[in-house]
């Protein structure tokens, strides 16, 4: 237990999430915790999960009986022409399985600290091609994200992707709640880069490395 400059006590995260920043946000009252490209982060406590998304995705899950819930923040990795070469099959299957193991690792934290499957609800965001001029990896996620939902007959209440925008996600786990703001002028470069840098960390990534982009 630790106390914020205004005094205000933040409890413990969850075991598993100790790395994730949290913070007392002044603005909204609550303590928040901010995720970054290829973090997530799942509480019992009546927090606020935010991050900013540019072609990435971020998944809200929560158990809806317990208030259980999550949000992860994922980009399916890219490939090279020299995988390619190599056999499209073999390429575009490790790209889902890592997308996979994003949704897996969210909805699995959610479920051993006491949530259970059959309440699953999810709320979908991101995928923007925020960057003209390269590739529409934003399309990738959003057709991965919604096939991976059907699949596992989960619950989807609401989505907002696509589009040029990026996006600052709010999602509250306590009571389900989101708030959503698109992002229509880019002040600076910091999402482009973030989500560059991210996009470099995962090309080419080896199934057997997965867990460790986590």
């Amino acid at each position: 237990m630790s106390k914020s400059l205004t005094g205000s006590i933040i409890l413990p995260s969850l075991n598993g999430f100790e790395k994730v920043n949290r913070y007392w946000d002044p603005e909204n009252q609550i303590v928040a915790a901010k995720i970054m490209p290829g973090e997530l982060y799942v509480t019992k406590e009546d927090e606020l999960i935010t991050t900013v998304l540019g072609s990435c995705i971020a998944a809200c899950v929560r158990d809806k009986e317990l208030n259980i819930g999550g949000m992860n923040h994922f980009m399916l990795p890219e490939t090279s022409e020299n995988r390619l070469a190599r056999g499209i099959d073999a390429v575009v299957g490790n790209a889902m399985r890592y997308g996979n193991y994003a949704m897996e690792h969210l909805i699995n934290s959610i479920l051993a600290h006491g949530g259970k499957r059959k309440n699953l609800e999810v709320k979908l965001f991101g995928g923007g091609k925020i960057i003209p001029t390269l590739s529409d990896v934003g399309l990738r996620n959003i057709a991965f994200v919604l096939e991976y939902i059907e699949t596992e007959s989960l619950v989807l209440l609401a989505q907002d992707l696509g589009d040029i925008y990026p996006r600052k996600v709010n999602f509250y786990p306590m009571t389900g709640r989101v708030r959503m703001k698109k992002i229509s002028d880019l002040h600076n470069q910091t999402i482009v880069t973030r989500e560059f840098e991210y996009r470099k960390k995962l090309k080419d990534v080896p199934i057997e490395s997965e867990i460790e982009l986590f």
